[in-house]
């Protein structure tokens, strides 16, 4: 999914929020956009099926992985990039619940017994092809979207300029799934599965964050184009009510910790608590460090988010391999931690000039 979007999810957000009151610069991003994906769910799906036949790894859930290419086609599909750029977010929530409304339905009609498994990603791939196909052509209707704007060297282009965008993308996805992975490899799976119960409990405000950036990131691209003052003056007013919302949030998590986790596990809830006490510094620092990012990729620093990204999560990565030996879990979200801290560092030291606008 990260390879068909590359890195299209945050720059043709900004180019339509951009260009949203020019139709033909809008048809142009659109066709563009939507071909270059449409190359990429190519060649993604081939190699994927290549991978899936050559592995015995994989090979042994075959069934499992082919059922899973209609996952990719909604991804190709999925019109979210140009709605967030038109910062049309009603229709987004339709979409969204329209998808899981429809995924629902085909889980619990049809999954019958533990061999059904296998259909679960088929499922999960035709609720969001029938949703996002839906929206899609609503598109097509609304902005008389065309493919006469469609050119060969405009996707050669894009390809070009989102190289180290989609990598950056890549480094996102590895820390954002490797800490249970390596806990589970240098650790043992309870290990993993300790830490599954805290980040289940985190990941509901992570998540809300990365979703409150998608809702602010086009307008603070769209007046950073116009009127650089009144963007820095949305920035802040949004963002720091968020930031408000969210510590808030975790203040509650530290008080009520054990009462929390007790809703998550019946064992070890001590231990998952004073850890859970640990791990709510992720989202805080989070909501410093997301829009710091907006401003970065809001400003056409995307060269310099892409280093500091890459090298931060290297980093991190090695960092949470050699702690866990020694401190398990708690070595894992204080490298987490630290990691945030050093990327508002940095982010606030590449954008000083422009958080100090009055």
């Amino acid at each position: 999914m990260v390879f068909i979007d590359y890195g299209t999810d945050i720059s043709a957000v900004k180019e339509m929020a951009v260009h949203r009151d020019h139709p033909e610069k809008r048809n142009a991003i659109f066709a563009t956009t939507l071909g270059t994906k449409a190359v990429l769910f190519v060649l993604t799906t081939l190699i994927f099926m290549g991978v899936v036949v050559l592995f015995p790894f994989f090979n042994q859930e075959r069934a499992l992985f082919f059922l899973g290419i209609p996952i990719l086609l909604g991804q190709l599909l999925n019109p979210t990039w140009l709605l967030q750029g038109l910062e049309d977010f009603t229709r987004i929530t339709l979409m969204t619940i329209g998808s899981k409304l429809v995924y629902l339905l085909l889980i619990f009609g049809c999954i019958q017994s533990p061999s059904d498994y296998i259909y679960v990603n088929l499922f999960w791939g035709i609720a969001n092809i029938m949703a996002y196909g839906i929206i899609l052509i609503y598109c097509f209707k609304k902005y008389h979207f065309s493919w006469e704007d469609f050119q060969k060297n405009n996707i050669k282009t894009l390809l070009k300029n989102n190289f180290s965008l989609f990598t950056s993308q890549i480094f996102v996805s590895l820390q954002m799934y490797s800490p249970v992975v390596l806990l589970g490899y240098f650790g043992s799976s309870f290990l993993a599965g300790q830490f599954r119960i805290v980040e289940q409990i985190i990941v509901i405000f992570k998540t809300y964050i990365l979703l409150f950036f998608n809702f602010v990131y086009p307008r603070v691209c769209y007046l950073i184009e116009t009127n650089t003052r009144e963007a820095m003056r949305y920035w802040k007013t949004f963002n720091g009510m968020n930031f408000c919302f969210i510590a808030g949030s975790m203040a509650f998590l530290y008080l009520f910790s054990e009462w929390v986790v007790s809703f998550f596990t019946k064992s070890s809830i001590y231990k998952t608590a004073d850890l859970l006490q640990w791990g709510i510094w992720v989202p805080l620092l989070m909501a410093l460090s997301i829009p710091l990012k907006q401003l970065l990729l809001g400003y056409g620093m995307q060269r310099v988010y892409t280093r500091t990204t890459m090298i931060l999560v290297v980093f991190s990565t090695l960092l949470i391999a050699i702690s866990i030996p020694f401190f398990q879990i708690r070595g894992v979200f204080w490298v987490l931690i630290a990691t945030e801290m050093m990327t508002i560092v940095l982010f606030s030291w590449y954008l000083k000039d422009r958080l100090q606008m009055k």
